[in-house]
This record gives C-alpha cells, structure tokens and sequence, in this order.
C-alpha cells in the first residue's frame, strides 16, 4: 500500500522480483481521503482475498494496514517500509513530530481546495517541486524525482491529525525496514514504532522511498515476512 505523494508504481521494481519468485502480487491504489475511509476501502479489498496475505506499506500506507488489517484472519503479516506504524490514538503528525529531524513541514507543502461528495470543501497537500528531492527521494536522479513530484497524488491535510485505531501489530507479526536517511519520518521515529510494535528489523542507507532506491532488500524483507 503506497501513501501520500506517491502512487502503487513505486512498487513496480519490488513487484517484479517477487512476480518472479512466484509470489502473487496486487498492488492497490490507496484513496489518500482519510485514515477512517482509506482503511476501510483497503479492508474491502482484503477480504475479497483468500488467504495467507502478507501486507505490505510505505510511509501514510502503513497507518492504513494499521487499521484494515484489523480482525481479518488471512492477513498473517503486515511488512513496514518507512512507515507509520501507529498505537490507538496516535496521529501521523505526532509521530512525525516526535523525534527532530523530519523536512515535511508547512513550508514544504502546496495547498488547495478540493470539493468532497457532500458538497464541503478540503485540503489536498502536496509536496513542492523545487523541495520534493531532498524531502521525498534524495537518493534518486533528480530527474526521476522530478516527474515523481509532477505525477504525486496528494494527500488530504486533514489525515495528518486523524486519530488511528486498535493497531493490528499487536496481534499480527511484523517486520519493518529502517530508511536510515529518510527526510519525511526520522529514522529514530520508525526505530521507536518499530521496536515498539516487536519488528523484525532490517535497517538501510535510504532515503524515504526505500522501496524505490533498494528494492531488493525490500523484497528480501518481504520474503522473509512470507
């Protein structure tokens, strides 16, 4: 499950090593609308699945497996890759926020409204142009990132501060990769979610696209989690 800023395409290096290894693969867009919604969209997909599913997310994907995976029996492991593995209550932005260091801030987002069905409107966010590389991606050729940051699908400000639910790492077993050079969630911020929610953890010299600039040692981690 990929998270804001990016699309399921950040997957596409990861999804072919494990196509080739056999592994069935689906990678589902995430509607980026907000935590409640997105998990249940994710959950519905899930449970049109048969089992044993292995679950992974990036950065914002993770606080929505977080939640989706929540009481469905087929899901027996749930994969972090610099991601928001958040407890009951917590918030993206307290997790952000709670060791220094993150680069994501209001200075870096460009803001507009969008109409929502019930006729109201909301914030998208996105990540600026001319930031996108040293926040988002700053191990990839910049001009990879550059139509990375002209393709990114925002995210709905309000999820920053959207509450999570009962988190499903405390039932399902999990593994998380530490991006150590990741700009957007501190390395010290995923350490602490990680040994919190007891990951087997794997560390890497990354940026916050991890998946992206080291897709083999995701697969890997992937695998192992299989």
């Amino acid at each position: 499950m990929h998270g804001a800023f990016a699309d399921a395409s950040g997957w596409n290096d990861v999804a072919r090593i494990l196509q080739r290894d056999g592994y069935r693969v689906l990678a589902p867009a995430n509607p980026l609308r907000s935590v409640a919604g997105d998990s249940a969209y994710l959950a519905s997909i899930l449970a049109t699945l048969s089992g044993p599913i292995v679950l992974v997310a990036h950065s914002y994907g993770g606080m929505v497996i977080t939640n989706a995976a929540v009481g469905n029996p087929n899901v027996k492991a749930l994969v972090y890759v610099a991601a928001f593995a958040p407890d009951q209550g917590e918030t993206l932005y307290s997790l952000q926020t709670k060791y220094p260091g993150t680069k994501l801030d209001q200075t870096a987002l460009d803001q507009r409204r969008y109409p929502t069905p019930d006729g109201t409107d909301s914030i998208d966010g996105y990540v600026k142009p001319e930031v996108f590389h040293h926040v988002f991606a700053g191990d990839l050729p910049k001009a990879t990132t550059d139509l990375m940051a002209a393709s990114q699908r925002p995210g709905d400000v309000h999820t920053l501060q959207e509450p999570s639910g009962a988190p499903a790492w405390r039932s399902i077993p999990s593994w998380y990769l530490v991006a150590r050079n990741d700009n957007l969630i501190p390395a010290a911020a995923q350490r602490f979610m990680a040994h919190r929610a007891r990951a087997r953890t794997t560390e890497v010299n990354a940026s916050h696209v991890a998946m992206i600039s080291q897709p083999r040692v995701t697969a890997d981690l992937i695998r192992k989690a299989a």
